[in-house]
C-alpha cells in the first residue's frame, strides 16, 4: 500500500449481542473489522482454525477473510466492532449499504475488497482493560449508511474519534515493528515546532525529556523515521528552505538566517548535499 493513500474509515459500529447458540453464519467481510467482546462467550471459526474466546478478546480481521462466528449456548458473546477499510473503498454503485458482506455461495467481488494493512496485524490478543477498548469503540458507534449531505457534519465527528481508536489499536498491536513509536511521533510535533520558531536544540533535550540514553534514542529515532536526528532536522529545514527560494523573493542569506542555519556558506553546502543544485540553482530552475 502507498503509505500516502493509507487513511482508515469506518463505515459501521456498533455494539452487536448474540443470542443463545446464534450463528454469524459463514461469511466474508469486504472491509476489515475489529471485534472486542465485551462480555460472554464464543467461537471464531477462521483459517480452519476454531478458537474459543471470551471477555477481553480483541480480534482483527483483515477484508475477504472468511470466517464465522459462533455464540455460546449458555454465556452468549457480545460484540464491541466496527468495520472499515484501511482507505476509503466506493461501492455505493454496487451495494445498498455502505458495509457489505458475501455470504457464499454468492460471489464475492475481489475488486471490492478493501485494501491490506501493511504490516502483519496479530489477528487475536487480550486487552488489559475492557472498560478503555469499550469507551474508545463508543465514541465512533454509527450504522452502515452512506454518508450524504446531512450526515456529513456528524461523520466527520465519527471519523476523528475512529482515527483516535485506529491509532491506539495500530500502537497496542505494533510495538516491534517498524513503525513510528508513539513517543518518537509526539517528540517529532517538538522538535518541528523548535526548528519553526527557533534554532534547533541540542540532542540531549530530546532524548532526556524522553528518559532515554542517547543510543536508545537514537535507535528508537532510525527506525521510526529513516533517519537519524540531525538528518531528520536537516532535512526538515531545508524543505522549509526550498519552499521559500520558489516562492518568496528573500535572498539566500536572509533564507540560511531564518533557518538558523550557522552561515551562508554551511546552508548553501548542505543545500547542494542533499538536492544536488546550490540555492541559486534550485531557484533558477
Amino acid at each position: 500500500m502507498n503509505f500516502t493513500s493509507l487513511h482508515p474509515y469506518v463505515y459501521l459500529a456498533t455494539r452487536y449481542p448474540f443470542s443463545k447458540g446464534q450463528s454469524s453464519s459463514p461469511r466474508i467481510c469486504y472491509t476489515s473489522s475489529i471485534y472486542l467482546i465485551s462480555e460472554g462467550y464464543g467461537v471464531l471459526c477462521t483459517n480452519g482454525e476454531r478458537t474459543r474466546l471470551g471477555p477481553g478478546a480483541l480480534v482483527y480481521l483483515p477484508a475477504g477473510q472468511p470466517h464465522e462466528w459462533l455464540a455460546d449456548s449458555q454465556e452468549p458473546m457480545v460484540h464491541l466492532c466496527c468495520y472499515f477499510d484501511w482507505s476509503y473503498v466506493e461501492r455505493a454503485a454496487v451495494f445498498d449499504t455502505a458495509c457489505p458482506v458475501c455470504y457464499p455461495p454468492e460471489p464475492l467481488l475481489e475488486e471490492l475488497v478493501g485494501p491490506p494493512f501493511p504490516y502483519s496485524l496479530t489477528e487475536i490478543v487480550t486487552v488489559e482493560s475492557v472498560r478503555v477498548w469499550q469507551e474508545l469503540f463508543q465514541n465512533f458507534y454509527k450504522t452502515a449508511s452512506f454518508t450524504n449531505e446531512q450526515t456529513f457534519m456528524r461523520s466527520l465527528t465519527i471519523q476523528r474519534n475512529f482515527q483516535t481508536f485506529i491509532d491506539y489499536f495500530l500502537n497496542s498491536l505494533l510495538k516491534d515493528q517498524q513503525i513510528p513509536d508513539r513517543r518518537i511521533s509526539q517528540l517529532l510535533e517538538v522538535m518541528e515546532q523548535d526548528l519553526l520558531h527557533d534554532a534547533p536544540k541540542p540532542l540531549e533535550v530530546y532524548y532526556t525529556s524522553l528518559n532515554m540514553s542517547r543510543g536508545h534514542f537514537f535507535e528508537l529515532f532510525r527506525k521510526s523515521t529513516g533517519c537519524s536526528p540531525i538528518q531528520y532536522m536537516n532535512l526538515f529545514r531545508i524543505g522549509r528552505a526550498k519552499e521559500d527560494l520558489l516562492h518568496t523573493t528573500l535572498s539566500i542569506t536572509e533564507i540560511a538566517e531564518k533557518y538558523h542555519f550557522s552561515s551562508v556558506h554551511y546552508f548553501s553546502r548542505l543545500f547542494h548535499q542533499l538536492t544536488g543544485q546550490s540555492p541559486r540553482q534550485f531557484r533558477q530552475k
